[in-house]
């Protein structure tokens, strides 16, 4: 049981996923006192299990601040989904109050073994590729009998796992909105993949999006790694805050200098946590051995080699052997709607990239494609971003753009007056995945890919951008 909190009022706002995860490790290993809070009412049911001091509701977001303050927490956990620049933020900053996440609760519930240690922590963020990093670091982890869940944003919540498994390593995907209010987490290593305006609306600048990035970094113990020449994520790693004795690890598609894992000769090698890194390197793994993680089974597009190579850096920092990795790897397989060939129909290509979420993976997936050979389908919840440079960048593949979303302001913005054939589908429309289909055959011709990558939420139309890949898919089967 955690001393620290015994006699702690802590209030939990947000009854999602994490949320539930949260009270339950609160109520099972603590000795706190909890409250549980939601804007749904409906969500309280989820929460009533658990021995609760009290819980409330209430749909306006100014209001369910008040009620949680009136409670007089000491520490307060809001869900993902509450925006830093939203009144429960402030709410607490008026008030001195802590606010942790669900991951934060994970690193102080930590299981022990008999000596104190706890099993290490590897971290990874990004605006893009975090799942899939994540989930070949996972299989690696299986491979070398350390581990195999996935946690954190990935989908399984961290804190109860943490507090009962007997893995020896757990690997985490965090967001920014968890990274905000992470404040104690000290991982063996760390890594952000890249980083590209998002999530604006929800932390209200640039600036706050790329400091809460930067927290990955934060107490680092052993190895933080970087993608090199990535500026914006070289000074995270300058200014970070680590532990005596951290380094800054490289990855590289090219030659890598020492304290760097790159690319020789179609081989992934490591010179950054061998013995004698400093006049050899140690070979991993084959490009070769890893087709079957490309789109068809084809040569690794260059956002792919990224995730693989931050794989490789943070369970090399572990100490995984490369035959392990090469095992961990050759077993691996990539998610669900991440360029995904749904089908071909009459020499069309369809391609379901819908976890292309943001401009800078629609980016990654567009870069590797042939000149005017590409329809779009793009369009969503923009999250604060706007297309232009975007638009800009992709320009020479594109073949046409079929825009889909409520809010297409940001798209009208970017491409009227563009030299590239537009259709935009009605926001109101019953089956806007439909239209966008059937809009993008009539622009495609044969050799060409529809490629429906987003660079934007899903939840204006869709539950989630899982449901939008999958109605991408019906929709295309219809055309069979």
């Amino acid at each position: 049981m955690s001393e620290f909190l015994a006699g702690k009022r802590v209030a939990v706002v947000g009854l999602g996923k994490s949320g539930l995860a949260s009270i339950e490790a609160l109520t099972r290993f603590t000795g706190a006192t909890v409250s549980a809070w939601d804007a749904d009412m409906a969500k309280l049911a989820g929460a009533v299990r658990f021995p609760l001091d009290t819980a409330g509701s209430d749909a306006d977001s100014e209001e369910l601040a008040a009620k949680v303050m009136a409670w007089r927490p000491d520490i307060i956990m809001p869900a993902p989904a509450i925006p830093e620049v939203g009144a429960l933020f402030r709410a607490a900053a008026e008030e001195n109050i802590p606010l942790w996440s669900e991951i934060e609760l994970a690193w102080h519930l930590r299981k022990r073994d008999a000596e104190g240690h706890a099993a290490p922590w590897l971290t990874v963020t990004g605006t893009n590729g975090k799942t899939t990093a994540v989930g070949l670091a996972a299989s690696i982890l299986a491979a070398a009998g350390m581990g195999d869940k996935p946690l954190g944003n990935f989908g399984n919540p961290a804190v109860v796992e943490v507090a009962t498994s007997a893995a020896k390593a757990f690997v985490l995907e965090l967001s920014s909105f968890q990274l905000r209010t992470t404040h104690s987490m000290a991982p063996l290593a760390s890594v952000c993949l890249n980083i590209a305006d998002d999530h604006l609306e929800w932390h209200g600048s640039r600036e706050a999006y790329w400091a809460a990035k930067a927290r990955v970094y934060e107490h680092v113990q052993q190895a933080a790694i970087y993608p090199v020449g990535d500026a914006d994520v070289q000074r995270m790693v300058d200014n970070a805050d680590v532990q005596e004795g951290a380094r800054a690890i490289g990855i590289t598609h090219g030659i890598p200098a020492v304290g760097e894992i790159g690319v020789v000769d179609g081989l992934i090698v490591d010179r950054a946590f061998g013995p004698q890194r400093w006049e050899e390197a140690v070979p991993v793994v084959a490009l070769a051995d890893l087709a079957h993680l490309g789109p068809d089974g084809t040569e690794l597009p260059p956002y792919m080699l990224d995730d693989v190579l931050a794989a490789v850096a943070l369970t090399r920092a572990l100490g995984a052997s490369p035959a392990h990795i090469r095992e961990g790897l050759a077993g691996a397989h990539i998610g669900r709607h991440r360029i995904e060939l749904v089908s071909t129909v009459r020499g069309v290509r369809y391609v379901d990239d819908s976890k292309a979420t943001n401009a800078h993976a629609a980016r990654a997936a567009l870069a590797a494609q042939r000149d005017h050979s590409v329809v779009w389908i793009v369009g969503g919840l923009p999250k604060g971003a706007e297309f232009s440079g975007l638009v800009h960048d992709v320009e020479a593949a594109l073949r046409g753009v079929v825009v889909i979303g409520k809010d297409q302001a940001p798209w009208h913005a970017a491409l009227d007056g563009e030299p590239v054939p537009t259709q935009f589908i009605a926001p109101d429309s019953d089956d806007p995945m439909r239209e966008a289909v059937r809009a993008a055959q009539q622009m495609a011709e044969d050799g060409d890919t529809v490629l429906l990558a987003p660079a934007s939420a899903s939840m204006d139309q869709f539950t989630s951008y899982a449901v939008r890949g999958e109605r991408f898919a019906e929709a295309v089967r219809e055309l069979q």
